[in-house]
Protein backbone atom coordinates (compact mmCIF):
# COMPACT_ATOMS: atom_id res chain seq x y z
CA UNK A 1 0.00 0.00 0.00
CA UNK A 2 1.46 3.16 -1.00
CA UNK A 3 2.94 5.67 1.65
CA UNK A 4 0.92 9.29 1.91
CA UNK A 5 3.09 11.82 0.03
CA UNK A 6 4.49 14.56 2.53
CA UNK A 7 3.74 17.94 0.83
CA UNK A 8 5.57 20.26 3.87
CA UNK A 9 4.54 22.40 6.26
CA UNK A 10 1.46 24.58 5.64
CA UNK A 11 1.85 28.06 6.58
CA UNK A 12 -1.30 30.97 6.69
CA UNK A 13 -1.11 33.29 3.33
CA UNK A 14 0.89 36.64 5.35
CA UNK A 15 -2.69 38.86 4.75
CA UNK A 16 -4.89 36.28 6.24
CA UNK A 17 -5.81 38.19 10.29
CA UNK A 18 -7.58 36.20 12.86
CA UNK A 19 -9.03 38.37 15.49
CA UNK A 20 -9.32 36.94 19.15
CA UNK A 21 -12.62 35.52 20.63
CA UNK A 22 -14.25 36.59 17.16
CA UNK A 23 -13.57 39.97 17.53
CA UNK A 24 -14.48 41.64 13.96
CA UNK A 25 -15.69 38.10 12.96
CA UNK A 26 -19.28 37.79 10.83
CA UNK A 27 -21.08 34.96 12.14
CA UNK A 28 -24.84 35.83 11.16
CA UNK A 29 -26.64 38.69 10.48
CA UNK A 30 -29.45 39.74 12.84
CA UNK A 31 -32.49 41.92 12.15
CA UNK A 32 -33.32 41.44 15.91
CA UNK A 33 -30.65 44.30 17.45
CA UNK A 34 -28.29 46.32 16.38
CA UNK A 35 -25.12 47.54 18.43
CA UNK A 36 -23.04 50.47 17.08
CA UNK A 37 -20.46 50.49 19.68
CA UNK A 38 -18.62 53.28 18.32
CA UNK A 39 -21.68 55.78 18.63
CA UNK A 40 -22.75 54.32 21.81
CA UNK A 41 -26.17 52.70 19.71
CA UNK A 42 -28.40 49.90 21.20
CA UNK A 43 -31.15 49.09 19.17
CA UNK A 44 -34.26 46.96 18.96
CA UNK A 45 -36.29 46.25 15.76
CA UNK A 46 -35.31 49.76 14.79
CA UNK A 47 -36.16 50.75 18.28
CA UNK A 48 -33.59 52.77 20.02
CA UNK A 49 -33.22 51.83 23.50
CA UNK A 50 -33.65 55.32 25.13
CA UNK A 51 -37.23 55.39 23.91
CA UNK A 52 -37.78 51.92 24.71
CA UNK A 53 -36.68 52.24 28.44
CA UNK A 54 -38.69 55.02 29.17
CA UNK A 55 -41.69 54.20 27.46
CA UNK A 56 -42.07 50.69 27.00
CA UNK A 57 -42.26 47.92 29.46
CA UNK A 58 -40.85 44.39 29.73
CA UNK A 59 -43.47 42.60 28.65
CA UNK A 60 -44.43 45.23 25.21
CA UNK A 61 -40.56 45.26 24.64
CA UNK A 62 -40.42 41.31 24.39
CA UNK A 63 -43.55 40.96 22.27
CA UNK A 64 -41.19 43.17 19.90
CA UNK A 65 -38.43 40.89 20.52
CA UNK A 66 -40.14 38.13 19.74
CA UNK A 67 -42.54 38.72 16.85
CA UNK A 68 -40.80 41.78 15.32
CA UNK A 69 -43.40 44.71 16.00
CA UNK A 70 -44.78 46.56 18.61
CA UNK A 71 -47.91 44.80 19.51
CA UNK A 72 -51.78 46.71 20.08
CA UNK A 73 -53.34 47.04 22.99
CA UNK A 74 -55.17 43.95 22.59
CA UNK A 75 -51.99 41.47 21.81
CA UNK A 76 -50.52 42.62 24.45
CA UNK A 77 -53.10 42.03 26.88
CA UNK A 78 -53.44 38.36 25.42
CA UNK A 79 -49.67 38.35 25.80
CA UNK A 80 -49.13 39.38 29.65
CA UNK A 81 -51.76 36.73 30.25
CA UNK A 82 -49.89 33.69 28.20
CA UNK A 83 -47.07 35.20 30.28
CA UNK A 84 -49.01 34.70 33.59
CA UNK A 85 -50.77 31.21 32.54
CA UNK A 86 -46.99 29.91 32.05
CA UNK A 87 -45.91 31.08 35.62
CA UNK A 88 -45.78 28.25 37.71
CA UNK A 89 -42.95 25.42 37.41
CA UNK A 90 -42.73 22.32 37.97
CA UNK A 91 -42.93 20.59 41.73
CA UNK A 92 -39.48 18.69 39.86
CA UNK A 93 -37.81 21.90 38.91
CA UNK A 94 -38.51 23.07 42.75
CA UNK A 95 -37.08 20.02 44.36
CA UNK A 96 -33.60 20.18 41.99
CA UNK A 97 -33.33 23.31 42.35
CA UNK A 98 -33.54 23.53 46.46
CA UNK A 99 -30.82 20.23 46.46
CA UNK A 100 -28.44 21.96 45.10
CA UNK A 101 -25.86 23.46 47.74
CA UNK A 102 -26.35 27.13 48.37
CA UNK A 103 -22.93 27.81 47.86
CA UNK A 104 -23.22 27.15 44.33
CA UNK A 105 -23.37 30.23 41.74
CA UNK A 106 -26.84 31.66 41.20
CA UNK A 107 -26.02 31.13 37.01
CA UNK A 108 -25.25 27.33 37.71
CA UNK A 109 -28.91 26.68 39.64
CA UNK A 110 -30.73 29.01 36.64
CA UNK A 111 -29.11 26.58 34.11
CA UNK A 112 -30.17 23.49 35.90
CA UNK A 113 -33.12 24.68 36.25
CA UNK A 114 -34.20 25.45 32.61
CA UNK A 115 -32.54 22.03 31.32
CA UNK A 116 -34.88 20.22 34.13
CA UNK A 117 -37.87 22.34 32.45
CA UNK A 118 -36.99 21.05 28.91
CA UNK A 119 -37.09 17.66 30.54
CA UNK A 120 -40.14 17.83 31.36
CA UNK A 121 -41.83 19.37 28.72
CA UNK A 122 -43.36 17.34 26.26
CA UNK A 123 -42.93 19.44 23.22
CA UNK A 124 -39.54 20.17 23.76
CA UNK A 125 -38.19 18.66 20.67
CA UNK A 126 -40.83 20.10 18.12
CA UNK A 127 -38.30 22.07 15.87
CA UNK A 128 -40.80 24.16 14.33
CA UNK A 129 -41.38 27.66 14.36
CA UNK A 130 -44.47 27.39 15.95
CA UNK A 131 -43.56 25.40 18.86
CA UNK A 132 -39.82 26.87 19.28
CA UNK A 133 -42.01 30.49 19.90
CA UNK A 134 -44.43 29.14 22.24
CA UNK A 135 -41.30 27.39 24.21
CA UNK A 136 -39.63 30.99 24.06
CA UNK A 137 -42.70 32.68 25.41
CA UNK A 138 -42.96 30.11 28.57
CA UNK A 139 -39.23 30.99 29.06
CA UNK A 140 -39.75 34.23 29.11
CA UNK A 141 -41.96 33.76 31.85
CA UNK A 142 -40.61 30.43 33.85
CA UNK A 143 -37.14 31.90 33.91
CA UNK A 144 -38.39 34.54 36.43
CA UNK A 145 -39.69 31.82 38.39
CA UNK A 146 -36.57 29.83 38.23
CA UNK A 147 -34.50 32.89 39.40
CA UNK A 148 -36.85 34.35 41.90
CA UNK A 149 -36.84 30.20 43.77
CA UNK A 150 -32.96 29.93 43.15
CA UNK A 151 -33.12 33.48 45.38
CA UNK A 152 -34.47 32.12 48.00
CA UNK A 153 -32.86 28.94 48.07
CA UNK A 154 -30.11 30.82 48.67
CA UNK A 155 -30.80 32.75 51.71
CA UNK A 156 -32.68 29.26 53.08
CA UNK A 157 -36.35 30.81 52.48
CA UNK A 158 -39.04 28.52 50.95
CA UNK A 159 -39.93 29.43 46.87
CA UNK A 160 -43.33 31.96 47.07
CA UNK A 161 -45.69 31.31 44.38
CA UNK A 162 -46.76 33.66 41.34
CA UNK A 163 -48.92 36.33 41.94
CA UNK A 164 -51.33 36.68 38.68
CA UNK A 165 -52.64 40.07 39.23
CA UNK A 166 -49.51 41.42 39.06
CA UNK A 167 -47.25 42.31 35.72
CA UNK A 168 -43.86 40.54 35.01
CA UNK A 169 -41.64 42.63 36.85
CA UNK A 170 -43.42 43.01 40.30
CA UNK A 171 -44.24 39.41 40.56
CA UNK A 172 -40.66 38.78 39.97
CA UNK A 173 -39.95 41.11 42.90
CA UNK A 174 -42.42 39.56 44.89
CA UNK A 175 -41.11 35.87 44.53
CA UNK A 176 -38.16 37.17 45.25
CA UNK A 177 -38.00 38.98 48.08
CA UNK A 178 -41.35 38.25 49.58
CA UNK A 179 -42.68 41.95 49.50
CA UNK A 180 -44.82 43.78 46.48
CA UNK A 181 -42.22 46.12 45.02
CA UNK A 182 -42.54 50.30 45.41
CA UNK A 183 -42.73 51.99 42.07
CA UNK A 184 -39.07 53.28 41.93
CA UNK A 185 -37.89 49.69 42.84
CA UNK A 186 -40.26 47.96 39.87
CA UNK A 187 -39.51 50.70 37.43
CA UNK A 188 -35.93 50.11 38.09
CA UNK A 189 -35.25 46.60 37.37
CA UNK A 190 -38.33 47.08 34.80
CA UNK A 191 -35.98 49.34 32.34
CA UNK A 192 -32.84 46.57 33.67
CA UNK A 193 -34.93 43.67 31.96
CA UNK A 194 -35.07 45.63 29.15
CA UNK A 195 -31.93 46.45 28.69
CA UNK A 196 -30.66 43.25 28.84
CA UNK A 197 -33.26 41.83 26.86
CA UNK A 198 -30.67 41.74 23.77
CA UNK A 199 -27.54 42.90 22.81
CA UNK A 200 -27.05 41.50 19.05
CA UNK A 201 -24.79 38.88 18.17
CA UNK A 202 -23.03 38.53 21.57
CA UNK A 203 -21.27 35.29 23.55
CA UNK A 204 -24.19 34.13 24.74
CA UNK A 205 -26.63 34.43 21.67
CA UNK A 206 -23.65 32.71 19.32
CA UNK A 207 -23.70 30.13 21.46
CA UNK A 208 -27.19 28.75 21.76
CA UNK A 209 -27.83 29.07 17.76
CA UNK A 210 -24.26 26.79 17.59
CA UNK A 211 -26.16 24.91 19.77
CA UNK A 212 -29.25 25.37 17.65
CA UNK A 213 -28.39 24.95 14.13
CA UNK A 214 -27.95 21.12 15.03
CA UNK A 215 -31.65 21.03 15.39
CA UNK A 216 -30.96 20.62 19.12
CA UNK A 217 -34.07 21.99 20.94
CA UNK A 218 -34.53 25.57 22.35
CA UNK A 219 -33.71 24.52 25.83
CA UNK A 220 -30.37 23.09 25.46
CA UNK A 221 -29.87 25.88 23.11
CA UNK A 222 -31.05 28.81 25.88
CA UNK A 223 -29.08 25.98 28.65
CA UNK A 224 -25.66 26.35 26.54
CA UNK A 225 -26.31 30.82 26.40
CA UNK A 226 -26.80 30.83 30.37
CA UNK A 227 -23.45 28.64 30.69
CA UNK A 228 -22.33 31.56 28.54
CA UNK A 229 -23.44 34.50 29.86
CA UNK A 230 -21.87 32.89 33.04
CA UNK A 231 -18.71 33.67 32.50
CA UNK A 232 -17.03 36.76 33.81
CA UNK A 233 -15.93 38.41 30.19
CA UNK A 234 -19.48 38.38 29.72
CA UNK A 235 -22.60 38.48 32.22
CA UNK A 236 -20.47 37.80 34.80
CA UNK A 237 -18.81 41.40 34.26
CA UNK A 238 -21.36 43.09 36.31
CA UNK A 239 -20.95 41.02 39.35
CA UNK A 240 -17.79 41.25 39.21
CA UNK A 241 -17.55 44.96 39.42
CA UNK A 242 -19.80 44.97 41.68
CA UNK A 243 -18.02 42.92 43.78
CA UNK A 244 -15.00 45.02 43.52
CA UNK A 245 -16.83 47.79 44.47
CA UNK A 246 -18.38 46.16 47.60
CA UNK A 247 -14.29 45.79 48.74
CA UNK A 248 -13.80 49.62 48.51
CA UNK A 249 -14.46 51.87 51.88
CA UNK A 250 -14.49 55.08 50.27
CA UNK A 251 -13.62 57.35 47.96
CA UNK A 252 -10.23 57.64 48.58
CA UNK A 253 -9.90 53.95 48.70
CA UNK A 254 -11.85 54.25 45.41
CA UNK A 255 -8.84 56.13 44.12
CA UNK A 256 -6.24 54.32 45.71
CA UNK A 257 -7.54 51.17 43.97
CA UNK A 258 -7.37 52.96 40.45
CA UNK A 259 -4.19 53.90 40.39
CA UNK A 260 -2.63 50.68 41.84
CA UNK A 261 -4.59 49.08 39.41
CA UNK A 262 -3.40 51.22 36.16
CA UNK A 263 0.21 50.90 37.59
CA UNK A 264 -0.02 47.33 37.72
CA UNK A 265 -1.73 47.09 34.44
CA UNK A 266 -4.79 45.28 36.04
CA UNK A 267 -7.98 45.11 34.18
CA UNK A 268 -10.51 47.18 35.91
CA UNK A 269 -14.00 45.59 35.68
CA UNK A 270 -16.68 47.41 34.17
CA UNK A 271 -14.74 49.54 31.86
CA UNK A 272 -13.12 48.63 28.53
CA UNK A 273 -16.18 46.99 26.72
CA UNK A 274 -15.05 45.23 24.00
CA UNK A 275 -18.00 46.41 21.13
CA UNK A 276 -18.79 50.08 22.88
CA UNK A 277 -16.03 52.73 22.45
CA UNK A 278 -18.13 55.23 23.74
CA UNK A 279 -20.13 55.14 26.81
CA UNK A 280 -22.64 51.99 27.23
CA UNK A 281 -26.15 53.38 26.36
CA UNK A 282 -27.32 51.05 28.98
CA UNK A 283 -24.95 52.63 31.76
CA UNK A 284 -26.52 55.99 30.88
CA UNK A 285 -29.64 54.57 31.60
CA UNK A 286 -29.16 52.79 34.63
CA UNK A 287 -26.69 55.56 36.03
CA UNK A 288 -29.53 58.28 36.36
CA UNK A 289 -31.49 55.28 38.62
CA UNK A 290 -28.63 54.37 40.61
CA UNK A 291 -27.92 57.29 42.65
CA UNK A 292 -31.81 57.62 43.60
CA UNK A 293 -31.66 53.75 44.63
CA UNK A 294 -28.87 53.68 46.59
CA UNK A 295 -29.63 56.93 48.68
CA UNK A 296 -33.57 55.62 48.47
CA UNK A 297 -31.67 52.12 50.67
CA UNK A 298 -29.42 53.83 52.63
CA UNK A 299 -26.30 52.71 50.57
CA UNK A 300 -25.54 55.78 49.03
CA UNK A 301 -21.92 55.38 49.90
CA UNK A 302 -21.93 52.98 47.47
CA UNK A 303 -22.55 55.12 44.55
CA UNK A 304 -20.03 57.65 45.92
CA UNK A 305 -17.45 55.00 45.56
CA UNK A 306 -18.66 53.19 42.05
CA UNK A 307 -18.98 57.15 41.15
CA UNK A 308 -15.62 58.18 41.86
CA UNK A 309 -14.29 55.20 40.35
CA UNK A 310 -15.78 56.19 36.92
CA UNK A 311 -14.21 59.53 37.41
CA UNK A 312 -10.83 58.21 38.10
CA UNK A 313 -10.84 55.55 35.61
CA UNK A 314 -12.04 57.88 32.66
CA UNK A 315 -10.10 60.34 33.89
CA UNK A 316 -6.37 58.76 34.08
Amino acid sequence: MAQPKFVGKIEWPVSVQLGKGLEGAITGESEIGYVNGEKGWLVYRGYNIFDLAEHSSFEETAYLLVFGKLPTRQQLDEFKQKLVSYRQIPGEVLDTLKAIPKEAHPMAALRTGVSVLGCLDPDADKCTIESETEISIKLISQMATVAAAVARFRKGLEPIDPDPSLDHTANYLLMTTGEKPDELMEKVIDVALILHADHGMNASTFTTMVIHSSLSDMYSAIVGGIASLKGPLHGGANERALADVLKLNDEEDATRYVKECIAQKKKIMGFGHRVYKAYDPRAKILGKFSQEVTENKGMGHLYRIAKRVEEEVIGA
